[in-house]
């Protein structure tokens, strides 16, 4: 069963980042004609920290996001939505990551979150293709399935090949 999202285009004014208690960029404040609003984002995202570390406050952007459900902490004090895109900074679409890559392989293992759920498959080439585990769920992929990724890339801290942040998988897009 597929649901249709809807993805809504927001303009405003750059205000700040947001940080999690562990230093890591958890999201932005925009202004809208005076009215704030947050977007979240996934604090593992490669690209997020250059992304976003070199906006200035009061820069025009145009962002993209998912309106976000009631949290079960408590209501929200702005309207508040879930990170997809940056679509412009300053009238001007911003830079691509460039760490941007497409990896192909055979699947030899799979990767596991710290809550034990399946989170993406590690490749013949030794590269990781994180895939989260809702993405991993919808791919169905197995042990010995072929598979090419495209996503943001950085080395894995052993050296020994590359984390892959997956935004497609065979041709699907990863949410």
């Amino acid at each position: 069963m597929q649901h249709e999202v809807d993805v809504w285009s927001v303009e405003g004014q750059f205000q700040h980042l947001i940080y999690s208690p562990k230093g890591a960029i958890e999201g932005f404040l925009i202004s809208t004609d005076g009215v704030p609003m947050q977007f979240v984002t996934d604090p593992h995202a490669p690209d997020l920290v250059e992304q976003l570390g070199a906006l200035r406050e009061g820069q025009a952007v145009v962002v993209e996001g998912i309106e976000a459900g009631p949290s079960p902490k408590g209501e929200a004090v702005h309207s508040l939505y879930a990170f997809e895109r940056l679509a412009s900074v300053d009238g001007k679409e911003p830079k691509a990551s460039r760490d941007a890559h497409e990896v192909a392989g055979t699947v030899v293992r799979f990767n596991y979150a710290r809550h034990g759920a399946p989170n993406g498959v590690v490749l013949d080439s030794g590269d990781f293709v994180h895939t989260r585990p809702g993405g991993f769920e919808k791919l169905g992929l197995e042990v010995g399935d072929k598979l090419v990724a495209q996503g943001d890339a950085r080395p894995l801290v052993t050296g020994t090949g590359r984390v892959i942040e997956a935004r497609r998988v065979n041709g699907q897009p990863i949410d």
